[in-house]
């Protein structure tokens, strides 16, 4: 068996391997998974947004290699292996979903095992799983809910502003016009862009597990109030107008996106003292 030399390089002990190696190992045994995550992007079943989630953590794990220990902990290793058997048993009746958010967070303990003592692992943990193809699994169980609480809130705000307005299951009437609340106006595309910015963010800025424990209800809050703001804004805008048009509808949509990611962001860093 080949010895490694002095500078801690494998040269050839799988007991010595780098724990990257032991990390695209671990992936490549979850590859099912993955295999249908791939095929839901490429049939179209879903928005392609995980890409990006993926993409920043393979660049925050690849800045983290320096600093990985040689021998991973035994307790989060434990973990590790307890929601890779969890996923492989879920390939046998289980929703697809499921085994998939499985191996995700197996492969997020996994890396926790490597990582120095005070390193935060939730931030890892959510990119993993917003890498996965759940905007279109969102949309079904959580888009109605979502329209109905929009639908309410934004009555109440119109209401509040001098418009007649009232809602009626997911639609409203606005000054005498009947308005629907479809599913794109649900907002979960926007829960999804915030709660990937405040991972991403907490995930730079070394944000401490407990702090972004403590930080994310208010990213839920941002996302709620910029959805029924932008609601709001399209909703009375329609009410007065025979037909708004669709670069207005996006315009609004992206304007309102950027300042609630700017929000999470802000919240997220929550000042100088992200790092304490």
């Amino acid at each position: 068996m080949i010895a490694t030399h002095a500078s801690g390089r494998w040269q050839g002990r799988f007991d010595a391997m780098p724990p990257l190696a032991w990390l695209a190992l671990h992936a490549a045994a979850l590859w099912p998974h993955w295999r249908w995550a791939a095929a839901r992007l490429m049939d179209g079943s879903d928005d392609p947004l995980g890409i990006a989630a993926l993409v920043v953590l393979l660049f925050v794990v690849v800045k983290l290699e320096p600093q990985l220990r040689a021998a991973p902990k035994p307790g989060w290793l434990l973990l590790s292996l307890a929601a890779t058997g969890g996923a492989a048993l879920a390939l046998f009746g289980a929703p697809a979903l499921v085994g998939a958010l499985l191996a995700a967070l197996a492969l997020a303990a996994g890396l926790r095992s490597f990582m120095p003592s005070g390193q935060a692992v939730l931030p890892m943990a959510g990119l993993a799983v917003l890498s996965l193809p759940v905007v279109s699994s969102l949309q079904f169980y959580a888009g109605f809910p979502l329209r109905v609480v929009t639908a309410q809130l934004s009555t109440w705000l119109l209401q509040a502003i001098g418009l007649a307005a009232e809602r009626s299951g997911t639609a409203m009437v606005v000054q005498g016009r009947l308005v629907i609340v479809d599913a794109p106006c649900s907002g979960v595309q926007m829960v999804w862009m915030a709660y990937f910015c405040a991972c991403a963010v907490a995930a730079f800025s070394g944000l401490r597990d407990r702090q972004l424990l403590a930080r994310l209800p208010w990213v839920g809050v941002l996302v709620m109030a910029g959805n029924v703001l932008r609601n709001s804004v399209l909703v009375a805008l329609e009410a007065q107008q025979e037909q708004v048009a669709e670069a207005v509808h996006q315009g609004v949509g992206l304007v309102v996106l950027a300042l609630v990611c700017a929000a999470v962001a802000a919240v997220i860093r929550g000042g100088r003292d992200a790092r304490a």
